[in-house]
């Protein structure tokens, strides 16, 4: 009677990264409603402005201690089930039939709610996500808008979202300096983006 419990699958950065460039594909799109109509076009990897702000490995930490919190919260409940059932089943001899059912019940009610732990933590674990991307996702998107504004550009685009683009600049590393983010090296010269198809 003792019951197998699953383990949630462990949120990744890279599907954490993957819904932050999901969001930024559809608003990165809207900064041409921002400015004044231009000819000058952008390109910025959103993807990789989210890799480096501070606040995502904070929100990856985050998610990960609230993901131990509620499996040590299942494995918590499974104990007291698998010690529940240990002391009905060496106690069970002493007690009367109207004892057991109550008992039976009780255990039942236990099992029950253990199986639906997996589904309630997942649950959980996408609306602590849901929070902890929302105010990252209104600070990236700003900056972006701003530095349109500032700078000129008519339309923003995700880099790599279109299959055919003109030529444009790379603003990852204005936006950046925007945020007050340090770019990796490898990124420091990437200023212009040639029209090709994404890969």
């Amino acid at each position: 009677m003792t019951p197998q419990t699953g383990h949630a699958p462990k949120p990744k950065k890279q599907q954490m990264k993957k819904v932050f460039s999901l969001a930024f594909l559809a608003i990165a799109l809207m900064a041409a409603s921002q400015v004044n109509a231009q000819n000058k076009i952008g390109y910025i990897s959103t993807e990789e402005l989210i890799s480096i702000m501070p606040e995502t490995q904070k929100a990856d930490s985050n998610l990960q201690q609230f993901r131990g919190a509620l499996i040590q919260n299942a494995q918590d409940k499974q104990e007291a089930l698998e010690t529940a059932i240990e002391k009905f089943n060496k106690d069970s001899a002493t007690m009367s039939n109207s004892v057991k059912d109550v008992k039976r019940g009780e255990l039942q009610k236990m099992l029950q709610d253990l199986q639906q732990e997996d589904q309630r933590i997942q649950q959980q674990l996408q609306q602590r996500q849901q929070e902890l991307i929302g105010p990252i996702n209104r600070k990236a998107f700003e900056a972006i808008q701003a530095v349109a504004k500032e700078s000129g550009y008519g339309y923003i685009l995700e880099k790599g979202a279109l299959l055919v683009a003109p030529p444009g600049d790379d603003v990852l590393p204005l936006v950046a300096k925007k945020l007050n983010l340090k770019l990796p090296a490898q990124q420091q010269n990437s200023q212009q983006r040639p029209a090709a198809p994404a890969r």
